[in-house]
């Protein structure tokens, strides 16, 4: 019985070193680059590199224009006045993004043309092909996510 203990201690011990040496290496911090659905299906981001930090732009729209007047669909929300002419199509709605940690962005923004708002955002890549876009105020605790799903390889 004391052979089994130990054996399953050993075991144990050698699964735990294993585990927190991959987990403590850092993730390939290109892995979010590539195009994005939105949880919603309604827009695809293409995210890439600018610099060192990361990046977006609305590449596709699935209603690309504007019901009321059959044109492409403009930043009618935009707070500033100069920016409600600005396509929606190829506008930048993320960045500043910097890998903070295995498959983790922080530090940056996300716009959001439907109500004209910037909030602060976290991404989180939970699979090879999604991830967890956290847009908030303030606190990340108050705020919404979204699931995107990757359209094309990077």
């Amino acid at each position: 019985m004391k052979t089994r203990s130990f054996f399953l201690l050993l075991f144990g011990l050698s699964s735990w070193v294993v585990s927190t040496s991959f987990n403590s290496q850092p993730g390939n911090p290109d892995a979010i680059v590539g195009v994005w659905k939105t949880g919603e299906g309604t827009a695809m981001v293409r995210i890439y590199k600018n610099g060192e930090k990361y990046q977006g732009k609305i590449v596709w729209l699935k209603e690309p224009n504007d019901p009321e007047t059959g044109k492409p669909k403009i930043d009618k929300n935009h707070p500033e006045e100069a920016s409600r002419t600005r396509p929606i199509l190829g506008l930048v709605n993320v960045w500043g993004f910097v890998a903070a940690d295995k498959n983790v962005w922080e530090e940056g923004s996300i716009y959001d043309p439907k109500n004209g708002n910037t909030y602060s955002c976290t991404i989180k890549m939970t699979g090879p092909n999604s991830i967890d876009v956290r847009g908030f105020i303030g606190v990340s605790l108050i705020g919404r996510s979204d699931t995107w799903t990757r359209q094309v390889a990077k």
